[in-house]
């Protein structure tokens, strides 16, 4: 289970210092830490109109993001809170409290747009808060949203049509309409409505073509088509107006009851219907990929360029597609230098080691990466994977024949000191010299833990004590000619054996790699031929679905069919009986 993150208070989260907008990177630190799939949700609409009270409460908290009590705006930039969330096991909710649009201190209005946009980008919900009412005025400032059809853009192009069609609506956020101090009644031609149905008729959109019919709908079609998913909640005065100052540090039996009922009822709502932020494709989000989102669409605002989302998963499935990559790599090394003891008996032993890492390494990419559509990231760790099992190859090849070496040296030592003492320069010597060859070879075979250069070290050392060989052969003088040849053509044999046997290993070798190549490939053609015969099933079955629909259908026009010929049969007969009755006087 992930480990929830606990912040005491909010934190900023990006800062506006009127020039352009600076990320903080201790609130990134936070993002980064968040391993749990996050629930963003973030709050935009005019300044003092009472957006961080709603956002403590749904935190939980009296107090937390700043609540003030003049004209003054008090939340600068992005604020963002971090708690368990309430209803959603092993998630975290992430509330964003925005910067008061239309706040006269400001210098740049552009920046009411930017924080607008990043709270769209950012959340899974978005919750607009305004006064009173929906009129013109909100609806206008909500069109802020709709002119980011010079800011959001869920491809890279530059056409700016596409924005009416979003390639992905999961992406964009659901909105949640409130509506502070509503005075009106909820009704229309006499009948009672909800505040949803309110929203939805201010949002109707007027039949016609004209100017002003058209700049009448443009921004109610923009809000239509980025908030598919629409909620509205109206509030009363929360108490008197002279109480108002003092609202956040008031109980809820100073409160006006019906405003208590409406902030638990949209307390509710957020918590039970707030969806878990995605990316397109319906990737979850979790705290360094919300890290990453931050990251990108501030850069890309401050230099001036447009967010485009596609980009922006793009860049983020790179980051996090090299480090899910890394984190195989690791994963495969650690585990390799846990299990494998070089040098290892066989090339086998090696292969079957690498192979079993090597799965396990390609599983937690797999867990890790997401959008590899072109598998680019996947080849590049199998070739990665590939130089690693080469590598640990010749390792293993360069550990055998280091100790193989040592151990030569060790068991021989005795014989050189035997030879540099004269102890085989009489006659008989060199057959005394063989025989003690022979019981040092049988001694160094039966070590274990050689390795696959064994023999080949073996060998090795032999063909340099040849020279040796050869001089005490020749001190031998008293052997008789044709016991020496017997001697030297035996000696000749036993090497001829020996290489024979080294090769043979060599080429036992190169067979075990050849077989695992062969085997490597079969199975991705194995997985080709599975793929292909689940898609040919797959066709099989819509086609014999058509044809039961198409054949149903036929039934069941003939039974129609059937039934009316019935009942036309039923009417001629009552008719041929009713001209046919006898009227008696």
């Amino acid at each position: 289970m992930a480990l929830e993150i606990h912040m005491p208070e909010p934190m900023c989260l990006i800062g506006n210092n009127e020039e352009q907008l600076v990320v903080n990177q201790e609130a990134l630190k936070i993002l980064s830490a968040i391993t749990q799939p996050v629930v963003v949700v973030a709050i935009v609409g005019l300044y003092r109109t009472g957006k961080s009270y709603l956002m403590n409460k749904l935190a939980g908290k009296e107090k937390g993001f700043s609540v003030g009590s003049t004209v003054q705006s008090h939340t600068k930039g992005i604020w963002m809170w971090c708690v368990p969330h309430p209803q959603k096991p092993d998630h975290t909710l992430v509330l964003l409290d925005t910067e008061g649009l239309g706040d006269v201190e400001k210098i740049d209005e552009k920046s009411d747009t930017q924080i607008f946009a990043l709270a769209i980008l950012l959340s899974s919900t978005f919750v607009y808060n305004t006064m009173n009412k929906i009129d013109q005025g909100a609806i206008d400032l909500l069109h802020n949203v709709t002119e980011l059809t010079d800011l959001l853009r869920t491809r890279n192009s530059s056409d700016l049509s596409e924005i009416e069609e979003p390639a992905d609506m999961s992406f964009f956020p659901d909105l949640v309409w409130t509506l502070r101090d509503f005075y009106l009644g909820l009704e229309t031609n006499g009948h009672a409505i909800t505040a949803d149905e309110y929203l939805e008729n201010s949002l109707k959109l007027k039949q016609g073509s004209d100017e002003r019919t058209q700049t009448f709908n443009l921004p109610r079609l923009c809000i239509q088509k980025f908030f598919p998913v629409k909620k509205c909640f109206v509030f009363d005065s929360p108490t008197h107006r002279n109480k108002l100052s003092q609202l956040q540090t008031l109980s809820s039996e100073e409160l006006s009851s019906d405003f208590v009922q409406e902030l638990s009822e949209f307390c509710s709502h957020i918590f039970s219907h707030s969806k878990t932020k995605t990316l397109p494709g319906g990737i979850q989000v979790n705290g360094p990929r919300l890290e990453s989102l931050v990251v990108t669409y501030v850069d890309a605002i401050n230099g001036g360029a447009l967010p485009c989302i596609e980009n922006t998963v793009i860049t983020l499935a790179r980051r996090e597609n090299s480090a899910a990559v890394q984190k195989a790599i690791t994963h495969y090394d650690q585990q390799m230098s846990q299990r494998v003891k070089l040098p290892t008996e066989t090339l086998q032993e090696l292969l079957d080691l690498h192979r079993t890492c090597e799965s396990e390494a390609m599983e937690i990419f797999l867990k890790h990466s997401f959008k590899d559509d072109n598998q680019c990231f996947q080849k590049e760790l199998e070739t990665l994977l590939s130089a690693k099992q080469d590598e640990i190859c010749k390792k293993n090849v360069e550990a055998s024949a280091d100790h193989s070496s040592t151990l030569l040296e060790s068991i021989f030592k005795p014989l050189e000191q035997e030879v540099a003492g004269g102890v085989y320069a009489k006659p008989g010597g060199h057959n005394l010299y063989l025989q003690k060859m022979e019981q040092l070879k049988a001694q160094y075979r039966q070590q274990p833990g050689k390795g696959t250069q064994a023999e080949e070290m073996l060998q090795k050392y032999l063909k340099a004590k040849e020279p040796l060989s050869n001089t005490i052969l020749q001190t031998d003088q008293a052997l008789t000619a044709k016991e020496s040849q017997r001697r030297a053509e035996q000696a000749r044999a036993e090497a001829a054996r020996v290489e024979a046997r080294r090769l043979e290993v060599i080429r036992i070798q190169e067979e075990q790699k050849r077989a695992e190549q062969e085997r490597l490939h079969q199975e991705k053609l194995r997985q080709i031929e599975i793929d292909r015969a689940n898609f040919r099933a797959e066709q099989q079955r819509i086609r014999e679905q058509r044809l039961q629909e198409e054949a149903a259908k036929i039934k069941a026009e003939q039974e129609a069919q059937l039934r009316e010929l019935n009942q036309q049969l039923q009417n001629a007969r009552a008719s041929y009986h009713s001209s046919n009755e006898c009227v008696l006087i």
